[in-house]
């Protein structure tokens, strides 16, 4: 191994021997423990440090990194407390997670570390939304993320190193290429010969680098995030090195041939660097063995500080108030003139105005510039707010909403424009295992709304007609709103760019342009978690929202002689379950219908909920009503049968005279 210490002195050289060493030594700790039983699992780095040691040197602790679970040297880089990681392992309070993730599923702001999850690609997506934030506000900072060389197969890298490329955003994507993704080597992950070579494809510089030559990575790093700093852009770029252990402890290393093993033992960056150090006269054996022993200690006493901490009690409270970060609803009252406009109107008045109260706030999403999007809702926003904030994306929905976390975890909020609300499964992962689960994990919130067109009746077909909320009201830390009116739509829509929780915004495409009511002209906000009572009566519950809402209403003004309360629910979750109870108690009879299919929907968790709160007072069965057991289909007769609005007119009439 050849090391070229350019204009580096001595000190210089040893620092970076001690923050090399540091990890090892913590790493050989950690390996003890496992097998002792004192820690559950260990991914180990061994082999890889001067990746992490070198990338966190270069970098000024105020620029982001996202490292990987092999990057320990990117902790103790930043000087993390070690008792705190102890902690962290152990699952102990003064950890970073309060003992609801393990190893290193964690962020902390403190230090400017993001830390990943297990499905690796979204991370990519949310440092390009770090990076965007950053290049905003001129900042002049680079963003540094890891993966590894399995991770570079799944869609996100590639729509992460594409969107970087396309709006020119500091990043370095670094990919620690050691051999195998858990147990399958290269040579069947890939067929270019190096994974620099992608980023010819989306015109990015690139570069290898001797991943286990820590003053290599350390020189080459210098430059390139100096000339990055100056010159905003991405790079990829690939470290060559190997994985000396297994994927994670349990798993072993069997399936690596042992010369294979033997050939990278020799280029170990610890035992290589300190030779070097020694020939060149800047490390003697008394200064080598005076190091290790105080880094021993720190650690050890670090460790006995951790394990002297109790263990985590259940606190049921504490684990339910911390899915979503608390929020205070700020009400402003709606004032002045109204006019009279569709629903379309009324939710490109909503984002306007929150474009103009909130500097921060970004829009992005296929075809929203100068276009104005599909349906366009964001026609002349350019004009008025400029492209840096009203940003066209390509088709990458995924790196999309990753890019909207980066922009939340970097001081800014994001409204995200689903095309169709179809199209948000290629977003799925980021929306329901991040944005979902990252205030919870580790107190970190997602500032972002993902609006959603929905809904058929418009002869869309089965790929532009579906009204999905049901994939979202299942998983905690979402919110999920849903309004039937203009006037709802507009001042639910400013609640949720306040709110710092991730809103999916359901906007139904048939009442885009059919839906009219009168408006204030003014900016106002309407609480979550209030539903509406459009109309009042003692024979029947009728619980809707979206178009379902206008079916309901139909149908009862054909039959004047039922006479029952009618809910819009406006939001999902939260759900107004006072709103339904209260009328439940009073009628005796509750239907509920949905647009989407039955079974698995909304409908059945609200009939389950009337039938555990309000059994006692109820004299028919609940009835739930919503569309076929098929995709929704293309004609208009085969839609017109799909859809539940004649099938709801029968099932209320069956309810009342039960």
């Amino acid at each position: 191994m050849n090391f070229d210490r350019k204009q580096l002195g001595n000190q210089e050289l040893l620092d970076l021997y001690k923050k090399l060493l540091k990890p090892r030594l913590i790493e050989e700790k950690m390996l003890i423990l496992i097998r002792q039983g004192k820690v559950s699992k260990w991914f180990s780095g061994i082999g890889q440090e001067a990746i992490s040691v070198g990338v966190t040197s270069v970098l000024q602790p105020d620029e982001y990194i996202l490292p990987m679970h092999r990057n320990l040297g990117v902790f103790t880089g930043r000087n993390i407390p070690l008792y705190r990681l102890f902690s962290q392992w152990q699952g102990k309070a003064n950890g970073f997670t309060k003992g609801r993730d393990r190893s290193f599923h964690f962020g902390t702001q403190e230090f400017k570390i993001i830390g990943m999850i297990s499905h690796l690609g979204p991370q990519l997506g949310v440092a390009d939304g770090i990076a965007l934030a950053h290049k905003l506000r001129n900042e002049g900072k680079v963003t540094a993320v890891f993966t590894g060389e399995g991770a570079t197969s799944e869609g996100d890298f590639h729509e992460a190193l594409n969107i970087a490329a396309v709006w020119e955003l500091p990043v370095l994507f670094i990919v620690e290429n050691n051999g195998y993704g858990l147990s399958t080597p290269t040579n069947e992950q890939y067929r270019c010969e190096h994974i620099a070579d992608k980023g010819i494809g989306y015109g990015m510089e690139a570069h290898i680098i001797d991943g286990n030559n820590i003053l290599e990575v350390y020189t080459k790093l210098t430059d390139i995030v100096a000339s990055l700093r100056e010159n905003p852009r991405p790079v990829l770029l690939e470290f060559k090195t190997f994985r000396m252990r297994g994927h994670e402890e349990a798993s072993g290393t069997k399936y690596v041939p042992q010369e294979l093993m033997d050939a990278w033992a020799v280029k170990d960056p610890v035992e290589n660097y300190r030779k070097y150090l020694k020939a060149e006269g800047v490390l003697t054996d008394e200064a080598d063995d005076q190091i290790r022993a105080e880094l021993k200690q720190e650690i050890d006493e670090n460790y006995q500080r951790a394990s002297a901490e109790p263990a985590i009690e259940a606190n049921l409270d504490e684990e339910l108030n911390d899915v979503y970060k608390p929020y205070t609803f700020e009400e402003v009252a709606p004032v002045g003139e109204t006019a009279n406009i569709r629903m379309i109107d009324a939710i490109q008045q909503g984002l306007a105005q929150s474009m103009e109260r909130h500097e921060n706030l970004v829009i992005m999403g296929q075809d929203i510039a100068e276009y104005g999007g599909a349906f366009k809702i964001t026609e002349g926003f350019v004009k008025q707010f400029g492209k840096e904030r009203v940003r066209n994306t390509p088709i990458c929905e995924s790196a999309i909403v990753s890019a909207g976390m980066g922009l939340s975890i970097n001081g800014h909020k994001s409204v995200i424009e689903m095309q169709f609300a179809d199209f948000v499964s290629t977003g799925f992962n980021p929306i329901v295992n991040y944005l979902a689960k990252v205030h919870y994990r580790w107190q970190e919130n997602a500032d972002v709304v993902v609006r959603m067109p929905c809904g058929a009746g418009v002869q869309a077909g089965p790929f532009h007609s579906q009204t999905n909320e049901a994939w979202f009201t299942k998983t905690p830390g979402l919110k999920v709103v849903y309004p039937a009116f203009p006037y709802d739509a507009k001042g639910l829509l400013a609640t949720a760019i306040n709110d710092p929780n991730p809103v999916m915004f359901f906007e139904h495409k048939a009442l885009y342009r059919s839906a009219y009511q009168d408006v204030p002209k003014e900016y106002y906000t309407l609480p979550f978690g209030k539903a509406g009572l459009l109309r009042e009566g003692s024979d029947v519950t009728v619980i809707s929202f979206g178009a379902g809402v206008h079916w309901a209403i139909e149908t009862l003004d054909k039959k004047p002689a039922i006479k029952g309360d009618l809910i819009a629910l406006r939001t999902l979750q939260p759900l107004d379950t006072a709103t339904i109870f209260a009328s439940v108690k009073k009628t005796g009879k509750a239907i509920i219908l949905q647009e989407d299919t039955l079974f698995g929907g909304v409908a059945g968790d609200i009939s389950a909920l009337i039938m555990e709160n309000c059994f006692e007072y109820l004299d028919g069965p609940v009835k739930r009503v919503g569309s076929l057991e098929s995709a929704i289909p293309f004609t208009k007769a085969l839609e017109d049968q799909f859809l539940p609005k004649a099938r709801f007119e029968t099932a209320l009439k069956e309810l009342v005279a039960y």
